[in-house]
């Protein structure tokens, strides 16, 4: 058999990590203010590309304007611009940014684009996604009080609920540490009582640093006099009448306190030690203004309005006059010119396309998110039943890296608050009914029956599991002791040689 060079004509599919897949899923995970900004760039660099209603690929004379609202500029008509025959109509159970299924490439009007299916596989490789400057970019990399508190609270929760109305308390929090919201405006938004309200309230004045969640001054130095173990009752007297100080009745303030100069003089020393405004230590959260991207209002007939927030739709056209004018259809234009004309037309029908499609997928997104927490928006917190990102995806047919995506950095607003859609996604376990259970619900019961075990008869982590399977959840023994570790709980045979050192 003889060896040589020879030439071979094969063909093969396989996906390819183009500059506009890697735009097209950045844009995808993008929040508001990364979207403004990559706008904004493009409306430089683009001659073509104009914010606004203007004259828009009309076959109008030159200077009519195109007044259709951009929540009416159907994608039809997006994919229409410019584009052959052979690319299909952009739907959003589809594709609207596939690249022609017989050439592979895109043809002048659009450049190619990626379908679900690509921006999935993409998300799996991960390459390629690290070019385009993110929010973390324009501002200091710091820990905020909200990132800094959320990752404490999920140890000192004692239930799930608790867990949730506490992270969402930590939101509230001013750049100083202090709630200004009233308790009582949390509980109703959150429909929970003021019992639950204020133990989750506690949860967060547990964390560190010590004297967050006060709300007021007196408060806040209280917290950090407990935690030094100073709170006697002449301290507590002296921080309820902090006015007073201020106004310098010192002698007054001693008669109260019934201490003397020195004890009082001390007093104030201990007060100088203490920060009250401990939130100051971490980088401020003003600078991110939370927009949500979805509305969600209850309809009379029981149902739900889920509406893409217009304030936060970008308002690109097209300027298809000044192309002509420019001589982009001249047949005496120069070929170099020509070409960067439609270079420019193609990335402009590209980003319009692109920008429609991310709209799309994220209200299908919510939508579903919506259907699936239907218990929550309806009647709070107790009823938010577990959901991963997995059963979302099955539900729209797209990939689960698709649906991280539309959930990063966006926001949905309804009647209880704003809340990052990430909220909503809570590990379960399954339960008889069908429809699982919270793992935090599976700990806090778990920690319960343990508090409340027969000293003389300690539960074994068999028993446990026993006892929980006969309430409808299916949990192994090996399922049980992962919870029982999780949450701090010791074994059996620890928890028997504790009571008995207890004297229970």
């Amino acid at each position: 058999m003889a060896l040589g060079p020879r030439l071979d004509l094969r063909q093969s599919q396989q996906l390819v990590m183009t500059p506009q897949l890697q735009q097209a899923i950045k844009l995808l995970a993008a929040s508001n203010l990364e979207i403004e900004t990559f706008i904004g760039d493009a409306l430089e660099s683009n001659p073509l590309l104009e914010s606004g209603s203007v004259s828009a690929d009309n076959d109008g004379p030159s200077g009519e304007a195109d007044d259709i609202p951009r929540e009416e500029f159907t994608s039809d008509q997006l994919m229409a611009q410019g584009q052959g025959e052979s690319e299909a109509p952009l739907d959003i159970d589809t594709s609207a940014l596939d690249r022609d299924r017989d050439t592979g490439e895109a043809d002048v009007g659009g450049r190619a684009g990626p379908s679900d299916a690509e921006w999935g596989a993409a998300g799996s490789s991960g390459g390629g996604l690290d070019d385009l400057p993110g929010l973390e970019a324009t501002k200091a990399a710091e820990l905020t009080l909200a990132e800094h508190l959320d990752a404490q609270i999920g140890g000192l929760a004692t239930n799930p609920r608790e867990e949730f109305v506490a992270r969402h308390i930590a939101g509230l929090l001013d750049d100083a540490g202090y709630l200004s919201t009233p308790l009582r405006d949390v509980a109703y938004d959150l429909g929970v009582d003021m019992d639950c309200a204020e133990d989750a309230l506690e949860v967060v004045q547990m964390c560190d640093p010590t004297g967050v969640g006060a709300r007021d001054l007196g408060e806040c130095l209280a917290l950090q006099a407990k935690e030094a173990d100073r709170y006697d009752p002449a301290m507590a007297t002296l921080l309820a009448n902090l006015d007073l100080l201020g106004k310098g009745e010192i002698a007054r303030l001693k008669r109260l306190c019934r201490v003397d100069d020195e004890d009082f003089a001390d007093m104030l020393r201990e007060l100088r030690q203490y920060d009250p405004k401990p939130g100051l230590a971490f980088a401020s959260s003003t600078s991110e203004a939370v927009i949500p991207d979805v509305l969600l209002n209850a309809k009379d007939d029981g149902g739900w309005d889920i509406q893409l927030n217009e304030d936060t739709l970008p308002r690109l056209v097209v300027n298809r006059d000044y192309f002509v004018e420019l001589g982009g259809e001249s047949k005496t234009a120069d070929a170099e010119t020509q070409g960067w004309l439609k270079e420019k037309l193609a990335d402009a029908h590209w980003l319009i396309r692109a920008l429609d499609q991310r709209q799309k997928t994220i209200l299908k997104t919510a939508a579903e998110i919506v259907k699936q927490q239907d218990g929550f928006f309806r009647r709070g917190v107790s009823e938010l039943r577990p959901l991963t990102l997995r059963e979302v995806a099955e539900q729209i047919d797209m990939h689960e890296s698709t649906v991280s995506r539309v959930t990063s950095n966006k926001y949905l607003w309804c009647e209880r608050g704003t809340f990052e859609l990430k909220y909503f996604f809570t590990s379960g376990v399954s339960s008889s009914d069908g429809e699982g259970a919270s793992s935090e619900a599976i700990k806090a019961r778990i920690k319960a029956l343990t508090d409340a075990e027969d000293p003389k008869k300690v539960l074994s982590d068999q028993k446990l599991a026993d006892l929980l399977n006969e309430e409808g959840f299916g949990l192994a023994r090996r399922t049980v002791a992962k919870y029982r570790e999780a949450i701090g709980v010791g074994s059996s045979a620890e928890r028997r040689r504790a009571k008995k050192l207890a004297g229970i």
